[in-house]
């Protein structure tokens, strides 16, 4: 079965291969499976012929930058930068404008993270990095292929450039994907449970990757089919989904302005989604003028966003760590099962009724007002 994942995979080629080439710009949030997608992506492309950049670990110094770009590269023909910051980016743009490969048919260079050029933004003469680069490959005989896990920025920043730029959510995780993952039913379980099992995980994961392949992990290591357990788990003060969510958080908190005020909106709308700008500010304390422009940058980071002018998370998952962990208290088990609970009930897929009464079992099986749940954790009001 080709799955949604694999076809952007070759999307991606195709926009990549079409005539006139197009750039294609791969947008998707930490843990979205975009790094891996790229991935796959030079495989495909081969080696030989193009060249992956991770922008975000190298984009150190412009002169540095160049240097490990020259050091990984397939391509010859490298220039040598003059002295000072800007002669060494202009002599890396140069490079990626006009590479060849040793066939001498034009490279590819697929650039991870390309938003963390503008980090070369604190040098002399280099205020305008990211307009500069975007200019010179629009119009460069290579290919490239970009990518960013800000998605308002990277909008915001090619909203009137080339049409040759084309925009590629990472689409999520569907139901098919965890099944792949959760591999073969044992012997003799039964379909209508593993299938239950996949959708669950999907579900509970948000068809995120990161949080799906933790919870399947997870499901491994205990030897059970108990998404919500796993979960429980996961979301602990040292829990792997927790890790993640902490990494999140501060990375995009700290790419935004207004990093204290930003982190109370969060816990605010983490007691209450939906909330307005005026309902937003009286919780806040601040003026409706500074609550927007705190909204407006937790939005540029992707961390909130707003529908019918009202706003919630963009990620359910860090909502529920926020509630868990963002407190002058860590969580107790008791608190992380309230809240994975709470969670869990709306998104987990209804069995089918025949299969529900199947694994209800008889009625005298159960005594009467023992309200079981499937998964086999103690429901909290």
């Amino acid at each position: 079965m080709l799955t949604s994942r694999a076809a952007t995979t070759r999307r991606l080629q195709a926009v990549v291969d079409s005539s006139p080439s197009r750039i294609p710009v791969l947008l998707g949030g930490c843990g979205s499976g975009r790094t891996t997608l790229l991935g796959q992506l030079h495989e495909r492309l081969g080696r030989s012929s193009a060249q992956s950049v991770d922008v975000g670990r190298v984009a150190t110094t412009p002169e540095r930058f160049h240097e490990a770009v020259g050091a990984a590269t397939p391509f010859p023909g490298l220039p040598t930068p003059g002295h000072g910051a800007r002669a060494a980016f202009d002599a890396t743009l140069a490079f990626l404008s006009s590479a060849r490969t040793g066939a001498g048919t034009p490279a590819t260079f697929i650039l991870d993270e390309f938003l963390e050029l503008r980090t070369f933004e604190s040098f002399p003469g280099l205020r305008r990095v990211l307009h500069d680069f975007i200019d010179a490959v629009a119009v460069s005989e290579n290919r490239f292929v970009l990518s960013s896990r800000y998605v308002t920025r990277t909008l915001r920043l090619l909203k009137e450039q080339s049409a040759r730029f084309e925009i590629i959510h990472v689409p999520p995780m569907g139901a098919e994907d965890a099944a792949d993952l959760l591999g073969p039913p044992a012997a003799g379980s039964d379909a209508h449970e593993t299938e239950l099992v996949a959708r669950s995980v999907q579900s509970l994961g948000d068809g995120r990757p990161v949080y799906v392949r933790a919870l399947v992990d997870e499901l491994e290591a205990m030897r059970g089919a108990d998404p919500v357990a796993a979960l429980v788990a996961l979301l602990s003060v040292d829990g792997r989904v927790s890790r993640q969510c902490a990494f999140t958080y501060e990375l995009r908190l700290h790419r935004a302005r207004g990093y204290g005020a930003l982190k109370a909106i969060l816990d605010i709308l983490a007691d209450e989604e939906g909330l307005t700008l005026t309902e937003i500010s009286h919780r806040l304390r601040r003026t409706p003028g500074s609550t927007k422009d705190y909204l407006s940058w937790l939005e540029d980071v992707d961390l909130v966003a707003s529908r019918h002018k009202r706003y919630s998370f963009t990620d359910p998952m860090l909502r529920v760590w926020v509630r868990l962990h963002c407190r002058a208290a860590g969580p107790t088990e008791h608190d992380i099962v309230r809240e994975v609970h709470r969670y869990a009930g709306p998104r987990l897929p209804k069995k089918e009724p025949a299969l529900a009464m199947a694994a209800a079992g008889p009625a005298s099986s159960t005594p009467s007002g023992d309200d079981k749940r499937p998964w086999g954790i103690i429901e909290i009001d």
